[in-house]
Formats: C-alpha cells, structure tokens, sequence
C-alpha cells in the first residue's frame, strides 16, 4: 500500500503547493482511490501532476466529510473526465449528491461498508458526521482521517469493531487544535492502549498536538505534509 499525500497544508515536498485542507491518494492491491480532495481543484490537480500521478487511474472517490477544505476539489477532478465511483456520508446535502450525479456514480454511506476488497469506511459518525477509510495491510490496519470531528480516537475504535488485527497506521487530520496539553496527552495515552503503531498527525491536527505525538512516538512518527509518500507493506507494483 503507497499513500501519497496531494494536498495539505502542512509543507513536505517544496516541489508542491501548500493550501488549508486534505487530500491523500492511495494504491492498494491494484486499485487506486483518492481520500478527499482538498479545498481547491486546481492545487490538488497541479500537485498530483508534479507528482506524476494521472487523475484518470483514480476509480474511486472518499469524503470524509462536507467542509469545503476536504470536497472543492472534487468538481474539477471530475471535470477531466474521470469517473470515479463516489463514496460519501448520507448526511451530505441533496444538492451536492444531485450535483457530483450528473458526473458519476454516488454511493450514500450511512453505516460501516466494504468499498473495495480490504477497503471499508468507518460509516457516519459525529454530528459533524464523517467518516474515515479503513484498509487491511499485511502490518495491520491503517486509517486514514480527514478532520475525525466526532473524534480520532472513537474512530479508531470503531475501525477495530469492524476491521481485526492491530493498527499499523493512523494519518491525517486529528483536529486538536487549541486542545489542552493535558487532553492530548491523554489522546496519546489511548491510541498506545489501543495498540496504534505508528502515526502521522497532519492537517488539522495543531503544531502543539504534532510535536507530542513526535517526542511521543519517534522513530513511528511519520510526517505528512504535502508530497510526502508512505508505503505500508510490500511496494504496490503496477
């Protein structure tokens, strides 16, 4: 599995542009996804262009959740004529369904789902309702978040009620900004009861939050600002 961050707003690569939001787009066992889209369609296509990565292998499509910093990129993904079946939260509005429609195939998630062989969402959850991508790897599960507003550690807990095995990898957005040092602490003390290996807090997770998750996890503390290219398990071949 190869996870390749194309927007954020945390720098990695110089190459690439920084903007608020998220993106990751993933390769596993011959498939390819993308994992929202960030909150500008021209960025987050010119960044996967820097990266050579071809928009026209993506066949499937996860939102996390509404906030434009993680959907307004879709349009003009989809405007090159790609078509990539479309997962998203039930709770989405009916326009913004109705609007992706007319381009591809939507498939409306309310609970826990297989996407893909090995791939599956967490289902709506929060009231800021959201959800995260589960995927089995040989090392463990590895989740992916794109802001985890009803809060990253119930999402983990969720992806272990449905995914088994121990988590290799949690990335993406934690949203702990402006949360106390003393609740972070105790954050990080549940996602080491909970047996998570490594981490890769970004986006909106806050500088303080990342730097302990660092001192926290060392060498099992994966950067991932924009560019960056985390490969779990043996290399996807093409």
């Amino acid at each position: 599995m190869r996870i390749t961050i194309v927007f954020n707003n945390i720098p990695y690569d110089s190459r690439l542009t920084t903007s608020w939001g998220f993106g990751a787009f993933i390769e596993y066992d011959g498939h390819v996804l993308l994992f929202d889209t960030g909150g500008s369609g021209s960025i987050l296509l010119d960044n996967m262009e820097q990266l050579g990565l071809d928009p026209q292998q993506i066949e499937v499509v996860v939102l996390s959740h509404i906030h434009g910093d993680h959907v307004d990129g879709l349009m003009d993904l989809l405007y090159t004529g790609v078509k990539p079946t479309v997962y998203l939260p039930k709770a989405f509005p009916e326009t913004f369904k109705y609007t992706v429609r007319v381009h591809t195939d939507v498939v409306e998630v309310r609970d826990p789902v297989e996407i893909l062989p090995g791939v599956y969402s967490t289902g709506e959850l929060g009231t800021i309702v959201e959800q995260a991508l589960i995927v089995e790897t040989a090392e463990g599960i590895v989740m992916i978040t794109g802001c985890a507003h009803p809060g990253v550690v119930r999402m983990i807990r969720k992806a272990k009620s449905i995914v088994e095995g121990e988590v290799a990898l949690v990335i993406g957005g934690f949203h702990l900004e402006g949360t106390s040092r003393s609740q972070i602490e105790s954050i990080i003390e549940d996602f080491r009861s909970l047996g998570v290996k490594k981490v890769g807090p970004s986006h909106c997770t806050g500088e303080v939050a990342i730097s302990m998750f660092a001192d926290e996890y060392g060498d099992d503390f994966l950067e991932a600002g924009v560019g960056r290219v985390i490969v779990i398990g043996p290399e996807p071949t093409e």
